[in-house]
């Protein structure tokens, strides 16, 4: 955030954007608290500020417009089938290998599929990445401002979940479709998100979508050198703020860190 702001004193555009579809993981007492801290950092923004939970229908729309082109297909596996599926399969993944989905339900008949979805059979919406390519080409590209240009290989996530069952979309779909709506030229993100890059190119190029320049930037670490995630309950910056660390201390410090 503070580098897109940092972005932003070149006569740039600074948005800010909730990412709130996983209800799972989100709430409005978190979107209250990012507001405050955003806030105390010195940070300004443009309004209104988008928050994806108020929009799910664009979405869907949006996934619906990708499975009626053939892009999309139900996927009925849970976690559970999945993780037996893989275990089956004659080669089974190498130490530290991300396992990809193997493509169960692609292989479903128009029937079969049909059938499911008439009883009502819970579904997440896969990419048929087959399909996609077949479409598009696998000359993809994308500008990376800190490591050049990049060839995307979506292959790396397979046949990934484009709308999950639960939320009636995905981090992926979401992001690309607002960062279309709002005209986003730039992403400023963490280099956690580097896989994903490879994924979004394709979605953007399906629907026609400009595909912005990116910047990977390092991600924040503690002392030592471990990523600052909330599930290790690592610091915030609301316990930054009430220990009496300044919004300039602790930008300049973000700053050296992230080498900006």
């Amino acid at each position: 955030m503070l580098a897109s702001h940092w972005a932003e004193q070149s006569d740039a555009r600074f948005l800010l954007r909730i990412e709130d579809i996983d209800h799972t993981r989100c709430s409005a007492e978190h979107t209250t608290q990012i507001f405050e801290d955003l806030e105390w950092l010195g940070l300004e923004w443009e309004l209104p500020v988008r928050i994806q939970s108020e929009h799910r229908e664009d979405f869907e729309k949006t996934a619906e417009t990708l499975s009626t082109a053939g892009f999309l297909y139900p996927c009925f596996c849970t976690r559970k089938d999945i993780e037996r599926e893989i275990a089956n399969l004659a080669r089974a993944p190498h130490p530290g290998d991300v396992p990809l989905y193997p493509g169960t339900c692609r292989r479903l008949s128009a029937d079969e599929r049909e059938s499911r979805l008439s009883k009502g059979d819970p579904h997440s919406l896969r990419l048929d990445l087959d399909q996609a390519i077949d479409s598009i080409g696998s000359d993809l590209f994308w500008q990376d401002s800190f490591n050049g240009p990049q060839i995307a290989e979506p292959e790396r996530l397979g046949d990934a979940i484009i709308s999950r069952k639960d939320i009636g979309t995905s981090y992926h779909l979401a992001v690309t479709h607002d960062d279309a709506l709002q005209s986003v030229t730039d992403v400023i993100r963490g280099v956690d998100l580097w896989e994903s890059t490879h994924l979004h190119v394709v979605l953007q190029t399906l629907l026609g979508y400009p595909i912005p320049t990116y910047h990977h930037h390092e991600l924040l670490t503690d002392a030592s050198g471990n990523r600052l995630a909330k599930r290790d309950r690592s610091i915030t910056l609301k316990q930054l703020r009430e220990s009496g660390t300044t919004p300039t201390k602790l930008r300049e410090e973000l700053e050296s860190q992230l080498d900006l």
